[in-house]
């Protein structure tokens, strides 16, 4: 490949941003005409039931004529998610160090040794089984 070309391909300036299996991958790039684009790439990691694992890649594109809308629609519809729901994630028990914890309100208040022990079992009818 020429010269040139390996021009076209090389990042201006780079950040990476790991979230869980996500990676991010912010680059500003080249035009052939010397104007700069912002691609964005999310890279997401699987694993196949063998132990190998493999990358599936979206990008987008986006150039400087796009990137005041873009600034604003995105700071709207993030400012639009915290506003609603806050900024503490609620979704851990997606991430895989997730423990999930025993919190039913009800069995947390409950002394069983004030209960009988014949409280303590449940009714079964020989239909149910």
């Amino acid at each position: 490949m020429s010269d040139h070309g390996m021009m076209e391909k090389e990042e201006i300036f780079s950040k990476v941003l790991r979230a869980g299996r996500r990676t991010y991958f912010f680059d500003v790039r080249a035009t052939k005409a010397g104007d700069y684009y912002l691609t964005i790439t999310e890279s997401k990691k699987f694993t196949n039931d063998d132990g190998s694992f493999h990358y599936k890649k979206h990008k987008i594109y986006l150039y400087k004529e796009d990137f005041s809308e873009f600034n604003e629609i995105l700071k709207e519809m993030t400012d639009y998610v915290i506003d609603e729901k806050g900024d503490e994630v609620i979704s851990e028990r997606h991430q895989k160090d997730f423990k999930k914890e025993d919190s039913d309100s009800e069995n947390d208040n409950l002394d069983l040794d004030s209960i009988t022990s014949a409280e303590r079992f449940t009714d079964i009818k020989f239909e149910d089984i």
